[in-house]
């Protein structure tokens, strides 16, 4: 169902959200109202992978706004994979001896029952200043308004040196299928600013922003599986030897053991300018752990947060287990699974390694069963990226506190950075720490991030173009 909203209409929203993350008056109203619109009829696509699947609908709707724009129809490309889609649009710069910027983003979102939410996921509405459902959050939203900035930029003579490429991958929750595709078409690319990433932070009770941060690197995803096989037996005869059990004992090892915490420039950027917004207790520790990654107490304090054990170094967990095959037998075959997020620098084999000399239990076999990952190191603190992202937040939010951050999840940056094409996760919107939503129920964002989104992207993408 296409819904469209008048420009003067959708005005009056975003007027009427307050102070959630306002700043300037609208300067761009057109492009404004363009991305509301835009967002509001993605979202009622259910582009959920499986049967049913409505992302090349998302991409149709991409490119038509495009083509409507002043993009020539033949540099939009959707292409089919499966049961979804990628998308890529080409704007041509003056000099073609110049890498292309690229703009990524997905079109996807995870599935949602309308029966578990207060409002159909697939409905979206504005109430109280903020966008409704599935994509409000990851990542709709912010493809409008990155689609309207370039749309306004066109709209306003701008003429880029080198091409802009605006890609959005359609399996980006599931498979990442398309995303490897992307990023391998894509390889030749300058840099990537990746809209799925970064953001920032509004304060939980003003709701002004409190600061923001772009992500230059994100933890590999790993997925390892252990099995012990046994020849079983009857129940009535226990052996000293069962599969189970020695599966159990490896994975107690695995699950009391600390891969070694660690720092890099990113992230020791990252502990020192966030200590500042944390509980006392906390920031210390950050602050610790930053000037000496060996600190025992502030590891400690660290790791028993979740927000940041994350942060300090790998982590890996037990995430799923089989045993047995009969209520009265002993067991032939036992396996779990162990999910694993690698400190950029390692490899998963490393990893691997690390976690059988750990389970210490000669009986257990490890396998890397991991699909749709590969490992990346983090991107380059590349000044001219930094500068250009540093400004664009200040022309919007004057004084604002911006500094780097490391992603725990997995993104389509990876697949770029796979490539040695540096990647920054560079988000304009911003939400409170309590009202992120993504992946959830009742998902949803302030409206009132539209605007200075818009004059973000319009400065970022001209300095990293012209």
């Amino acid at each position: 169902m296409r819904m469209m909203v008048a420009g003067a209409a959708v005005a009056a929203i975003l007027a009427a959200s307050g102070g959630q993350a306002a700043a300037a008056p609208a300067a761009h109203p057109q492009a404004e109202a363009q991305a509301l619109d835009l967002a509001r009829q993605a979202i009622a696509l259910r582009s959920v992978g499986g049967p049913g699947n409505k992302t090349p609908d998302v991409a149709s709707l991409f490119k038509q706004a495009l083509v409507a724009g002043g993009f020539a129809a033949e540099d939009v490309t959707i292409t089919p994979v499966d049961d979804t889609a990628y998308f890529i649009g080409r704007w041509r710069g003056s000099d073609p001896n110049l890498k292309p910027l690229v703009i990524s983003g997905h079109m996807d979102v995870v599935e949602a029952n309308p029966k578990d939410w207060q409002r159909d996921p697939f409905t979206p509405i504005v109430e109280n200043g903020y966008l409704y459902g599935r994509g409000a959050t990851d990542m709709k939203l912010d493809a409008a308004i990155a689609l309207a900035a370039l749309i306004e930029l066109r709209r306003e003579g701008y003429r880029p040196r080198r091409d802009i490429v605006v890609e959005f991958s359609g399996d980006e929750e599931t498979v990442m299928k398309t995303s490897a595709i992307i990023a391998e078409r894509l390889k030749n690319a300058e840099l990537v600013i990746n809209i799925d990433g970064g953001g920032g932070t509004l304060d939980e009770k003003s709701g002004k922003p409190l600061y923001f941060t772009w992500q230059g690197a994100e933890k590999t995803y790993a997925d390892f599986q252990l099995t012990v096989t046994n020849p079983g037996g009857h129940s009535s005869a226990p052996r000293r030897v069962n599969a189970i059990n020695q599966l159990a004992a490896a994975l107690v090892r695995i699950g009391e053991y600390q891969f070694k915490p660690e720092v890099s420039d990113l992230t020791r950027s990252y502990f020192v300018a966030a200590s500042r917004y944390e509980a006392p207790a906390t920031a210390a520790a950050m602050r610790a752990f930053a000037a000496n990654p060996a600190d025992r107490q502030a590891i400690r304090v660290l790791t028993d947060d979740p927000s940041m054990v994350g942060k300090i170094g790998t982590t890996c967990v037990s995430t799923m287990i089989n045993g047995g095959h009969a209520l009265n037998a002993l067991p032939q075959r036992a396996t779990a699974n162990i999910n694993c997020r690698i400190f950029p620098g390692h490899k998963p084999a490393d990893i691997m390694a690390e976690l059988k000399r750990v389970a210490a239990e000669p009986a257990v076999t490890f396998t890397d069963v991991t699909e749709g990952s590969v490992a990346n190191d983090a991107s380059p603190m590349r000044a001219d990226f930094v500068a250009a992202v540093t400004k664009a937040m200040a022309e919007v939010y004057p004084g604002l506190p911006v500094f780097p951050s490391q992603a725990s999840g997995a993104s389509d940056s990876m697949w770029f950075r796979y490539h040695h094409v540096p990647s920054y996760g560079a988000s304009p919107v911003f939400t409170k720490n309590s009202e992120d939503f993504s992946h959830g129920l009742n998902e949803r964002t302030p409206v009132a991030n539209i605007g200075p989104a818009i004059a973000y992207y319009l400065s970022l993408v001209r300095d990293l173009t012209k």
